[in-house]
């Protein structure tokens, strides 16, 4: 749960601790032993059922017949297609139609005060008697088909809205590795999410007396989305990217590059338009897939100490583009 505070302009953080880049250089368990991941998701997806059972929970639910609530509080869209090689483009084409399914089961959810909104029981499991079909799933590392992939997309808007209202973070789970280059990036990266029946989830919590409402549905483009109240909410939300930067680790064994930042959410005061707080909402660290910008590369062996005399490049609030450049993205 993410408590605000008020801080000072933050400096950029220091080198990497010795702890943090030995971890960064380490194998997980299930990347050692392929074969231990999917005892370690049954064990994982038994877990929350049990814990979904015992919570005692209110859970927000769908609620037909519902009228749209007054006020917007956030809207955003994400394109449905990006450009992609052709196997890739029928893979993103059957994400649309996971996305269709999985949206009309968000759309018209109402998050009562004291209510929990949870993405895994809203959406249910993705699976083939229920329509979904192939799409792109990343997975333990890896971009692959399969089934109900892409509905991420969802989960990274729901995400989004969330982020610029009241509504508090309880759960919610990055994607170990960045697959893709920013290209037309809108959002930070490192705002997204990863979704994985029924374990990895995102879900937020009203703490407040105001009841909201989702709305997501699709069109020729985008997906898009409305998080919606019963009455104004008191601030708005600026959500950025901070002290971005790409890391090689050298180790005996392998050459992985991994990209950190963190992301800061500051709070504005809707009748002054100032700050009143900020927090810290998350740092990321991802194993990146694609060949980085190697002037933006900060190496470091596994002690954490340069392997050569280099500038410690962070960033302000920015991210890179697929040819190394650097782009302004907020919100």
């Amino acid at each position: 749960m993410h408590t605000l505070r008020v801080l000072p302009p933050q400096p950029a953080p220091p080198a990497a601790h010795h702890t943090e880049v030995r971890t960064l250089a380490r194998r997980r368990l299930t990347e050692r032993h392929r074969w231990l991941y999917p005892v370690a998701v049954r064990v994982h997806q038994a877990r929350r059922h049990l814990a979904w059972l015992t919570s005692g929970t209110r859970w927000a639910t769908r609620a037909g017949g519902t009228p749209q609530l007054p006020v917007r509080v956030k809207k955003h869209g994400s394109l449905l297609l990006r450009e992609l090689s052709p196997d890739e483009m029928e893979l993103q084409h059957n994400k649309v139609v996971n996305l269709r399914l999985a949206s009309a089961r968000t759309d018209g959810v109402v998050i009562r005060p004291g209510e929990t909104f949870s993405f895994n029981k809203v959406v249910g499991n993705c699976t083939r008697r229920k329509g979904y079909v192939v799409g792109m799933r990343l997975s333990n590392g890896d971009a692959t088909a399969g089934v109900g992939g892409g509905i991420c997309q969802l989960a990274n808007l729901l995400h989004w809205m969330f982020l610029h209202s009241p509504l508090t973070v309880v759960e919610r789970s990055e994607h170990s590795f960045d697959p893709f280059p920013d290209k037309n990036r809108v959002l930070p990266w490192g705002v997204g999410c990863s979704i994985v029946w029924n374990y990895v989830d995102l879900v937020v919590r009203n703490d407040t007396d105001i009841t909201f409402q989702l709305h997501t549905w699709l069109d020729d483009k985008h997906l898009r989305g409305e998080l919606r109240a019963d009455r104004p909410v008191q601030h708005s939300y600026r959500v950025e990217a901070r002290h971005e930067e790409f890391v090689r680790v050298r180790s005996d064994d392998r050459d992985r590059v991994w990209r950190r930042n963190e992301i800061w959410r500051s709070l504005i005061d809707r009748r002054t338009g100032n700050v009143a707080g900020e927090e810290l909402v998350k740092r990321n660290c991802a194993v990146v897939k694609y060949p980085p910008p190697e002037h933006l590369v900060v190496e470091l062996d596994e002690d954490g100490r340069p392997v050569r005399a280099q500038a410690q490049r962070t960033t302000a609030p920015r991210s890179t583009t697929r040819a190394g450049d650097l782009s302004s993205v907020r919100s």
